[in-house]
């Protein structure tokens, strides 16, 4: 097991030379944080600190969703789970996206917390936005691709709960860009392993690579 830090996001400054601490004196591998920072989407300028610091390292940064969006139209059936985590985690990356991010910091390996949210089978849809609704976009920034080839560089776990929402993500990001997902002790996925080992269109190389060989590459593990 590998630990990975947490940090005060809401001090940006702080949370930066945390980051900066954990990895380098610490030794850990990275960070853990949420969708948003009560409330404000990733991408504001104020967390550049804690992106600058992450680039500089190339530190693996999981997002877990947190303080979902819509959670007061979300109050019956789990749905501020079910419906809201996957959403808010959709927003933090899109904002990433968007927002030029990813290409300001490029070293960055953020993995997203229960698939990706939605965007693994909802990216396509980006490349029409700024198409269809140039007003809503800030004609400063030009990304230096598509947005939704951005999802290609973007790590997602494989908690999608059926074989054919794994072969779909799969073929979506790539099996290269999937690691193992639990949620635990959230019991979501009971068989995170035979879930894997179960979607037939995944070759021994792919679950392989799923199952360990990512998280060792991207964490730079010498197991």
């Amino acid at each position: 097991f590998y630990g990975i830090a947490t940090l005060p996001m809401q001090a940006p400054k702080a949370a930066a030379d945390e980051l900066e601490r954990a990895i380098s004196k610490l030794n850990l591998k990275g960070m853990q944080i949420g969708s948003n920072i009560n409330g404000k989407n990733l991408d504001e300028p104020e967390f550049e600190p804690v992106w600058q610091v992450a680039n500089e390292h190339a530190a693996f940064l999981m997002i877990h969703p947190n303080n979902v969006a819509g959670a007061d139209r979300l109050k019956n059936y789990y749905l501020n789970n079910l419906i809201g985590n996957p959403l808010d985690t959709t927003i933090a990356l899109e904002k990433l996206i968007f927002e030029g991010v990813f290409d300001k910091y490029p070293q960055l390996k953020i993995l997203a917390a229960h698939g990706g949210g939605f965007l693994g089978s909802y990216a396509p849809r980006m490349d029409r936005s700024c198409y269809i609704s140039p007003q809503n976009c800030n004609p400063n920034i030009v990304l230096k691709k598509k947005p939704s080839e951005y999802v290609r560089q973007i790590y997602m776990d494989a908690l999608v709960f059926t074989p054919e929402a794994l072969r779909h993500l799969a073929a979506e990001v790539g099996p290269g860009q999937i690691m193992v997902g639990t949620d635990h002790p959230i019991p979501w996925e009971e068989d995170p392993i035979g879930h894997i080992m179960s979607t037939p269109e995944l070759s021994d190389e792919d679950r392989l690579n799923i199952l360990g060989e990512n998280a060792i590459r991207v964490l730079g593990l010498k197991p």
